[in-house]
């Protein structure tokens, strides 16, 4: 899937919930088994959201923006992994925490996805750590 063949819609979470709670379901809960119950928070309410679209028009990627310049349940279907889903999600996020004026975007990944966010210019601070029963790992990038 190139980047030609989805788009990303931006929003708040009244406008975007139910299509990023699709993907957040089949990758967190479905796939990886993570209990629903710590997938919802009520930082929903107070993130900006995208949502990526195939071109039938079903979500296939989703994450969010905090207010505090972290960035959260990023989730891309095992279907369209690998076709820049999730680095077009994330360059648009972090679009937004520049245009706000955020100097550092902070994020806590999966361990197995750090590969993926040190080549959209993240680095790792910190040890690794157990969420959920997954390792994982805290990065940071610059904005400025």
């Amino acid at each position: 899937m190139a980047t030609s063949e989805f788009t990303v819609r931006l929003g708040d979470w009244g406008s975007l919930q139910q299509d990023a709670q699709f993907v957040r379901k089949a990758v967190f809960v479905e796939e990886q088994g993570i209990p629903a119950e710590l997938e919802w928070d009520a930082n929903d309410v107070n993130c900006l959201h995208a949502v990526a679209y195939s071109t039938t028009g079903e979500p296939v990627g989703t994450g969010r923006l905090l207010p505090d310049g972290h960035v959260g349940r990023m989730a891309v279907l095992a279907s369209v992994r690998g076709n820049g889903v999730g680095a077009e999600i994330l360059r648009k996020l972090m679009a937004q925490a520049k245009n706000r004026g955020d100097g550092i975007v902070m994020l806590n990944a999966q361990q197995s996805a750090e590969a993926f966010y040190q080549k959209e210019g993240f680095v790792r601070v910190g040890e690794i750590f157990e969420e959920a029963g997954i390792p994982h790992i805290a990065m940071q990038r610059n904005l400025l």
